[in-house]
């Protein structure tokens, strides 16, 4: 089944992550998060891709490389219906 993505901006997910706001745009830019829209100078993101890239770091994991890659994994995290 395919997740829905949720559009989010970098201010957004920088309150839900509990992060400064420089840092999530970072992330962003480092590995490539899947931007979903831009419109003028505001980007959106998949929230999800956000969501992962910061467990990773939290984690200590390393970060897949491609958004793919994310998406892989969460699937492979995801509890057996």
């Amino acid at each position: 089944m395919q997740e829905r993505s949720e559009r989010i901006t970098i201010a957004d997910a920088a309150k839900r992550l509990r992060k400064p706001e420089p840092t999530v745009r970072v992330w962003a830019s480092r590995y490539r998060a899947r931007r979903l829209l831009k419109y003028g100078k505001t980007a959106w993101y998949d929230w999800n891709d956000l969501a992962t890239i910061a467990r990773c770091l939290h984690l200590g994991d390393p970060v897949p490389a491609t958004p793919e890659a994310r998406d892989e994994l969460r699937a492979s995290l995801r509890p057996a219906a």
